[in-house]
């Protein structure tokens, strides 16, 4: 028995359709406070299109990590969720990723920069956008391949990073320019930093030895709690919003909960 956590973050009830007026995304990331118990699963991949039952996505656009780059995925988030899909590729979906690697990214036209700098370091974000439908990529109802090339530049050390990561998408170019497939897949990005690196480093999470019963869940509820009250205080550091708390542990904590 396996459990894991969904977002119906900007995504509507089941019977409800999101506004066409307003970009919905649902964060295949693990978001809400309370954990959903998925039974008898051996795996995250296993457990998708149950985590996502519950909700009502036409018109959504879906983002997840490689794990969930799957034909199977792909299919039901378009054919029976009626949603659209952006998906990271990396090697564990070797030939696939081969094959995006040997498109002619350097032909391509349609491309946005983006620079910013913040968190000690200069970054530049290359996006080029590629119309794969007559390409024969042999994934389900893919309609561009996207290249995002990040140079990041450390401001202390002038230490230059480069990184080159790919992704596939249902979405037309019609549908969706460089720009927002940047945007979407930066999205992605946000939620692994802001959850799953903080549940994973200041948490230890994947070292918790609660295994049995609903003490996963009660855990992983309380780590929610704390990660978004210290958020909501103006903790932008979660580590070091504990260590706060910690130095007065019976009136802090309370305060942030606002009880007096």
């Amino acid at each position: 028995m396996r459990w894991f956590e969904a977002s119906p973050r900007r995504a509507a009830p089941k019977g409800q359709t999101p506004s066409s007026s307003v970009q919905h995304y649902f964060k295949a990331a693990f978001l809400q406070p309370a954990p959903l118990r998925i039974q008898d699963t051996p795996n995250e991949i296993t457990c998708f299109a149950a985590l996502l039952a519950p909700f009502d996505l036409s018109g959504v656009t879906v983002t997840a990590d490689a794990l969930h780059a799957q034909r199977a995925h792909a299919r039901s988030l378009v054919e029976e969720k009626k949603a659209h899909y952006l998906l990271v590729v990396k090697a564990n979906q070797p030939e696939l990723h081969r094959r995006l690697r040997s498109l002619p990214w350097k032909d391509v036209i349609a491309r946005r920069y983006d620079r910013e700098v913040g968190h000690g370091r200069r970054e530049t974000r290359v996006t080029r956008a590629l119309t794969v439908t007559d390409l024969g990529l042999d994934f389900p109802h893919a309609a561009q391949a996207v290249r995002i090339l990040r140079h990041r530049t450390d401001l202390k050390t002038g230490t230059v990073s480069r990184q080159t990561v790919y992704a596939i998408t249902d979405l037309a170019s019609h549908q969706a320019s460089p720009q927002r497939l940047g945007h979407l897949a930066r999205s992605q990005w946000t939620i692994e930093n802001r959850l799953h690196f903080v549940r994973d480093t200041t948490f230890a999470e994947d070292a918790s030895k609660i295994r049995t019963g609903h003490g996963p869940e009660n855990m992983a509820t309380l780590r929610n709690l704390a990660i978004n009250t210290l958020r909501a205080a103006g903790h932008r550091n979660i580590a070091a919003g504990l260590r706060h708390a910690s130095y007065e542990p019976f009136t802090r904590p309370l305060d942030l909960l606002g009880i007096a």
